[in-house]
């Protein structure tokens, strides 16, 4: 055994298929092989938070709690959740005490490690999902997220500076948060090891395949110190997911930094997870593959969206745009300060890109989502937006401009108005997990309800 093995981090059961299935994978999907997995001595099992929350309300008529419960009775490996910060798992900004809830929850049915992030790695939307977390009597691990991009204004030194606040602000852990695999090998040796020079607690890298350089990145990153991984098993890796675990366990087998996990007990746990990504493919009618592209270091749009982006357009018959799309993109990008394309700022630049195309005039049709981006309501983005482009473009009145996006927070609906409002509709007996669903998706999670919920006389599940 290695006296410094490197971690591993599994996303099969969430990045994996979210980046290459459009989050379909079921619980279902899941179960046989929960123990398999919890066998192999992972650091982490990634398995809820980003796009699933969204997806098993909207999609596979599960109930996220639950299934979180569920994954719980069957894991002793920690679970990991990807939590957006101020966003949580939605695409506004939320209120400090549905925020704080939601921490509260996710911990005590079982949430082990919390990776938060920002889209536009603006600090103050970290604080309060961080600080929530922490208090946590559960005691989960705590790891704040850089999210990295390339642009003419992001510089090692800049990631260097966030990592070191959030060390400050007691995170455990530093991830490098690539979701759309930008970041170099050599690029990779350098900020990490600028990153364990400048700061004492351990580094996590997260990046996908989708220029092909993931493995080569991960390993040129183990040379330098890295600490932790993410990895997906192989139906599910490479693409625009995550590099491949089987493999990079294999590449490090024998060196000073082997995982010591034993890669033939994951044979078949991956035979599965093949049959079970052939199936999601028929079943859901999805594209499943795709190619690697090194123009994303232009157009930069992450795994996950780019799966649901080609879904999209197949299922609009507008296939034949997909190019034109991809090219748009970072023009939307540069109008808009250059922010890290990550859920929320990768679907409204995406979708401003998309509008775009399909009218044949730029800006002609302008989503709100894209004007709040503008104006600051999400934060403060990293370069400043061009005041003619805000007003005479956009239309924005000057007034509507925000420098601190934390006086708009306090503004949000707080958890006890989300509680009143489901009450009127006819649920007297809301539980607080139910009251955040619908605080983070009311339509969705208000159909579910309808599906699944006596409503008026008491809230009982049918």
């Amino acid at each position: 055994m290695s006296k410094n093995p490197v971690k591993i981090t599994e996303t099969v059961l969430r990045d994996g298929h979210q980046s290459l299935l459009a989050t379909r994978m079921r619980i279902s999907d899941m179960l046989p092989q929960l123990e398999a997995l919890d066998a192999i001595g992972y650091n982490s099992l990634e398995a809820w938070g980003g796009a699933t929350f969204d997806s098993c309300l909207r999609f596979l008529d599960e109930d996220p709690w639950e299934r979180l419960d569920t994954l719980k009775k069957h894991l002793k490996t920690p679970i990991q959740m990807l939590l957006r910060g101020q966003n949580l798992l939605g695409y506004n900004h939320y209120s400090n005490d549905v925020v704080e809830k939601f921490v509260q929850k996710a911990s005590a049915h079982g949430i082990g490690v919390f990776r938060i992030f920002d889209a536009l790695n603006d600090i103050r939307n970290l604080k309060v999902a961080i600080s929530a977390a922490l208090k946590c009597p559960e005691k989960p691990h705590v790891q704040g997220c850089l999210v990295y991009t390339i642009s003419p204004v992001h510089t090692n030194e800049m990631f260097v500076e966030l990592a070191v606040e959030l060390e400050k602000m007691g995170c455990h852990s530093v991830c490098i948060k690539d979701m759309s695999g930008l970041l170099k090998p050599y690029v990779a040796e350098d900020l990490i090891t600028k990153l364990k020079a400048a700061v004492k607690i351990p580094i996590d890298l997260h990046t996908h395949c989708t220029s092909g350089f993931g493995h080569a990145t991960y390993i040129k990153a183990v040379e330098a110190g890295v600490d932790i991984i993410d990895t997906a098993l192989a139906p599910f890796s490479s693409d625009t997911s995550q590099p491949c675990t089987e493999t990079m366990v294999a590449m490090l087998e024998g060196t000073e930094r082997d995982t010591g996990l034993d890669r033939q007990a994951m044979t078949p746990i991956s035979k599965h997870f093949l049959k079970v990504k052939q199936d999601l493919i028929k079943t859901f009618n999805l594209k499943g593959y795709f190619d690697i592209n090194p123009n994303v270091l232009d157009f930069q749009i992450p795994g996950g969206m780019l799966s649901n982006l080609a879904n999209q357009l197949k299922e609009a018959g507008m296939e034949d745009r997909y190019q034109d799309l991809l090219d748009e993109m970072p023009r939307v990008r540069k109008d808009i300060g250059y922010p890290p394309l990550v859920t929320p700022s990768s679907q409204i630049v995406g979708t401003m890109a998309t509008f775009n195309v399909m009218t044949g005039e730029r800006y002609k049709m302008v989503p709100n989502e894209f004007k709040d981006l503008a104006r600051g309501k999400f934060g403060k983005t990293p370069v400043e937006i061009d005041r003619a482009f805000l007003t005479d473009t956009l239309k924005i009145d000057p007034k509507d401009i925000i420098d601190d996006c934390s006086i708009e927070d306090a503004k949000a609906k707080t958890f006890a108005e989300f509680k009143e409002e489901l009450k009127t509709k006819g649920y007297l007996n809301p539980s607080d997990e139910d009251v955040l669903s619908y605080a983070l998706f009311p339509q969705v999670a208000e159909e579910f309800f309808k599906a699944h919920y006596k409503p008026i006389t008491a809230y009982v599940k049918e």
